[in-house]
Parts: C-alpha cells; sequence; structure tokens
C-alpha cells in the first residue's frame, strides 16, 4: 500500500499510466491469490484428512486433537478457588447451519475481575464453535460466528424457539445469561434484552427447552445455583473453600415463549415454587405419557424436584412422592444430571440421575411412581468410588437397548476420575464393562459436561467429553455400527420445528423401543437432535408411531435399516 501511494504522488501527471499498472497489479495478485489460496485449502484439506487416526482394536478411540477439536475449558483462574469454578463445563452437538453433520459447541469460564485469583490474561477464554468439515475432521469458527464474547459459561442447551429451521444457543452464565438467535448463514446474533431471558445476576446452571403447552413454541426452563458471595471465607480447610451450602440458593425460572422473539416469566404462574433448590442437571420428558412434558430437577444437597405437568397450565412439584426426590438410601445427594430411556422395554420412560456417590436409577413403574434400581442392578457398586456428573442413556452398540456412559470427577479439586461405560444386560442388570471398551476408561480426567451423537454419520454413537480446566476429549465410536440401526430427524409442523415432547415407539425385530425427543441431556449438555435406534441384525423396521407434541399421530412402515430419515409431521 505505501508502493502504491508513492507512485501515485510521483505520477500525478501520468494518471492513465498509473491506472492501468494499478489494474495491472489488482488482477494479477488476485489471479496469485486465488491460486495460492485453492493450493493452500486444498493441501489443508488433504493433511486434515490424512491425520484421522485409523481405528485401532478400541471400541472407543480418543481422536480429538488430531482432528481438530483443540479447544481447553477454562476456570479463568490459576487454581479452583470457589464453588463456582468447579461446576461448569457443558458441550453439545447441533447442525448449526443444517448441512446434515453434527457441529459442535463447547462452553467455558473466564477471568473476571473480583472474582478471579489470577492475573487477568492477555486473551480472554471464551466458548467454542466447530464446524464439521463432513470429512471426518473439524474447523472452528467460533470468531466468525460471533460467538466468540467471553462469558463464564456454565452449560448449553439448543433449540428453534422461532422455528425458522435453524436451531438457537441459550448458554447459562454466572452472571447473565444469553440467547444467541441463529441468522441461517453461519452467523449468531445476540436478542438476550429483546427477548428478557438475561436472568441477571444468577448463577444459572442446567437449563432446558421444551414446549410445556403444546403451542408450537419451544419455552425455557432455567436451573439456578446459589447467591455466591466471594468474601464468605468460612469454610472446612480440607474442603478448600466453602461449599454450596454456605450460601443462599437462587430460585428457579419458567419463561412462556410468546412467539414475537420476546419470553414471559411465568414462574408464580405456573406454580413453580423453588424455597431451597441449588439446581444443577435439567431435564425434560413426558414421564407419564399424558401429552405434556414434565421437568426433573438435580439438586445438589437438597431434595430433587420432578414438576408434574398439569395440562399446560400449572406444575405440581411430585419429588418426593414419586420416590424421585431422594436416593434410595432415602437422602438428598449432591445430586448432578438427569437423563430419561426405557431401559427395560416395557413402554414407560425411566430416569438415571447421577450423583457424588451410588447414583440412582429410577424404575417407573407407572401410576407416577419410580423405585430406584441402582444397587439391584449393578449400577451401585460400580459408582460408589467416583463422584458422577454427566450422564446419558446411549445404545453404543447398537444391540436395541439403552446403555449409559457416565463421567466422573472430583467436586472440589482438579483431582481425575475414570469414566464409565455402564452395558445394559437386558435382565435389569448393568455391567461396567469401562476399561474393556478402549485405553481412554484407563486414564483419570477431571468430568464434567459430555454430549453423545454421530458425528460421521456411520450409524454409531460416539462421544465429546468437557473436562474441567482441561482440554476436551472426543471418543470415535470403532464398532457400534457392526450392528444395524436408523435415525431419525424429526420436524414439526404444527408441532416445535425440533419435535421436542414427540414420542417414538419403534418396532423391530421382535423388539420394541420407546424414546421421546428430548433437547438438554446429561450434564448441562445436549445429545445430538436426531433420536438414534440400534437394531442388532434386523435389516429393516417394521413400523415407526410416533405422537407428535400437537396430538397428531404418525406411522411409517417397512423401513430400511441403516439411514438417517427426514421425518415431517403430516399437516
Amino acid at each position: 500500500m505505501k508502493y502504491l501511494v508513492l507512485v501515485y504522488k510521483n505520477a500525478s501527471n501520468n494518471l492513465k499510466k498509473l491506472k492501468y499498472f494499478a489494474f495491472l497489479f489488482v488482477v494479477l495478485g488476485i489471479i496469485s491469490g486465488c491460486q495460492s489460496n485453492n493450493k493452500s485449502a486444498s493441501k489443508s484439506k488433504q493433511l486434515s484428512v490424512a491425520k484421522i487416526p485409523k481405528a485401532n482394536n478400541d471400541y472407543f478411540q480418543n481422536i480429538g486433537q488430531q482432528i481438530g477439536l483443540n479447544a481447553a475449558h477454562s476456570i479463568g483462574d490459576d487454581d479452583i478457588n470457589n464453588i463456582v469454578e468447579s461446576v461448569g463445563g457443558g458441550a453439545a452437538f447441533l447442525d448449526y447451519d443444517q448441512d446434515g453433520y453434527m457441529d459442535l459447541f463447547t462452553c467455558s469460564g473466564t477471568w473476571i475481575k473480583g472474582f478471579s485469583k489470577s492475573k487477568k490474561p492477555s486473551k480472554l477464554p471464551h466458548n467454542h464453535l466447530y464446524h464439521n468439515l463432513k470429512n471426518g475432521t473439524f474447523e472452528e469458527v467460533t470468531e466468525k460466528s460471533g460467538l466468540d464474547f467471553p462469558f463464564y459459561s456454565m452449560g448449553i442447551t439448543v433449540g428453534d424457539f422461532n422455528n425458522d429451521g435453524y436451531p438457537d444457543i441459550y448458554i447459562s452464565n454466572y452472571g447473565p445469561n444469553v440467547l444467541y438467535k441463529n441468522n441461517g448463514d453461519g452467523t449468531f446474533t445476540n436478542i438476550t434484552k429483546k427477548a428478557n431471558v438475561g436472568g441477571g445476576k444468577d448463577c444459572s446452571v442446567g437449563t432446558v427447552w421444551l414446549d410445556y403447552d403444546n403451542d408450537g413454541l419451544l419455552d425455557l426452563y432455567v436451573g439456578n445455583y446459589l447467591n455466591f458471595d466471594p468474601n464468605y471465607k468460612y469454610y472446612y480447610a480440607p474442603d478448600g473453600f466453602p461449599g454450596p451450602l454456605a450460601y443462599d440458593s437462587q430460585a428457579d425460572v419458567l419463561y412462556h415463549n410468546n412467539g414475537d422473539g420476546t419470553f414471559e416469566n411465568v414462574t408464580k404462574k405456573m406454580g413453580i415454587v423453588d424455597i431451597d433448590g441449588r439446581a444443577m442437571g435439567v431435564g425434560a420428558a413426558d414421564y407419564d405419557d399424558d401429552g405434556f412434558v414434565d421437568i426433573y430437577v438435580a439438586n445438589d444437597h437438597t431434595v430433587n424436584y420432578l414438576w408434574h405437568n398439569d395440562g399446560g397450565k400449572k406444575f405440581t412439584n411430585r419429588g418426593t412422592m414419586s420416590g424421585t426426590g431422594f436416593s434410595q438410601a432415602g437422602e438428598a445427594t449432591i445430586s448432578m444430571s438427569v437423563d430419561f430411556a426405557d431401559y427395560n422395554a416395557d413402554g414407560l420412560l425411566d430416569m438415571f440421575v447421577s450423583d457424588d456417590n451410588y447414583c440412582s436409577l429410577y424404575e417407573n413403574l407407572g401410576n407416577g411412581l419410580f423405585s430406584d434400581k441402582s444397587y439391584s442392578s449393578g449400577i451401585s457398586v460400580a459408582s460408589g468410588q467416583f463422584v458422577g456428573w454427566s450422564s446419558s442413556f446411549i445404545d453404543y452398540d447398537n444391540d436395541g437397548d439403552p446403555d449409559i456412559f457416565k463421567t466422573n470427577g472430583e467436586l472440589k479439586h482438579a483431582y481425575g476420575q475414570e469414566d464409565q461405560l455402564y452395558e445394559n444386560q437386558g435382565n435389569g442388570k448393568f455391567k461396567d464393562v469401562s476399561v474393556d471398551r478402549g485405553a481412554y476408561f484407563k486414564e483419570e480426567y477431571v468430568g464434567r459436561g459430555a454430549c453423545a451423537g454421530d458425528y460421521d454419520n456411520d450409524g454409531d454413537i460416539d462421544i465429546y467429553i468437557e473436562n474441567l480446566d482441561s482440554i476436551g476429549v472426543f471418543l470415535r465410536n470403532n464398532k457400534g455400527n457392526k450392528n444395524n440401526w436408523i435415525e431419525l430427524n424429526l420436524i414439526g409442523q404444527k408441532s416445535n420445528r425440533d419435535g421436542v415432547g414427540a414420542r417414538i415407539k419403534l418396532f423391530a425385530g421382535g423388539i420394541v423401543q420407546t424414546a421421546q425427543k428430548k433437547s438438554t441431556t446429561g450434564y448441562l449438555s445436549q445429545n445430538d437432535p436426531r433420536l438414534h435406534f440400534g437394531l442388532l441384525k434386523s435389516d429393516k423396521v417394521d413400523s415407526i408411531e410416533i405422537k407428535w407434541p400437537s396430538g397428531k399421530f404418525q406411522v411409517l412402515k417397512n423401513l430400511k435399516a441403516n439411514q438417517i430419515l427426514n421425518v415431517t409431521e403430516p399437516k
């Protein structure tokens, strides 16, 4: 540029000549640049594909950094100095550009003045968005997507709140939460202020999208944690800092979607009274199959909530009376996350709640009652020495029944623990098969959130794990698709666009599988939005029944296995 300016000054009497050479210079530069960029892009693509590790003999293989997933979670500090820094770290699979491949969003804390003890870094940590390049690798697109602003983020929930066909992102933070509208062109816009879902100075942790009144619009439940006071110093020395009961709790919030880009706080109106809950993980599913989605809140140290949806008009807490408010020992545990699935194939949605020791596997008995089967199922003995965080029901081996993946990590210190995989034995029992499924399960990490999904569209479930103040781990499933499978991408019409709340029954090979479309899954995270079913050796699906939130009933018959099927709600 300096050269061109100098030439211009010295050639004021020969403007035509200057314009000619300048034009020629620009054209040659563009041609050269295009050729150079094309070669560079092509070379970069070849290199990235070449770096993908070949499948080894492990069922799950850690390949994250080799495929471009190099983001590290940050607590914004040199050491864990308070309870808030110890609980963050969610992640989500989402197809933000609707190209048919799962992208990845990871949450991170950041440095905050007066909160963090360390010196302010030159570049503040922030959340990360990775675009799936469809070749087995990812490219970070955080900056160009507009999502690189630093928040002290805990978790994420994804949902198309305005039914425009593109998933939007809600991030729970220590401090105001953020709603990002997906613009449909690879970018996002912060519309929190207009939408009125910021939540002020709350410390929000678990959140979930749901359509509680079946009006075709996704509403939002925000689980709040505690009123953190950085000046409070009284605590038991070995803990390192005060625990959650040292602070007052913060009440949860329910927002109703008005359909015009705004939300209304309807917490009191809908009967949700949260007096002493310290929300961690939050999930939503219609546990009694009455057509209205209910909400479960896993609370830290206090009784858990099961908010029964009374016809979309109010909620009633049935945690204690349902048997899901406490653990099998009758105690309020340090509950972390919740997920729903029909693990015993009786057509009823059961629950798994991870906690700091034995965990709870709640079998749905019908009539609004549950029984904790964690001990009799074999899970408690295997879980007892671990602190469980994110847990998800996944059919990792495509044998037609849901297994359980669980992340583990110490509560108040950065001490690692091995993650676990429980295989469903089909008789009400689960077996810890972790160490037999890959070298990864012998390694120790400070696990927090995790999301599961089919990132390469090969028919089996892969897993991304968010580790506290450390780099994340991506586990590729190398063997699950040796059995057959089918995945359903629901597209609502009268119902919400995501089909959240739809109930599915799949008939194949003499087995009936029951599932529900959810948003948030596990701890602060969200799985692949497509519903995944393992089919074992069945090469076809006899039929699929779908009960949409609108009440419409749809039946699909004689479907080939091993495909991703788009299913649109009948008009």
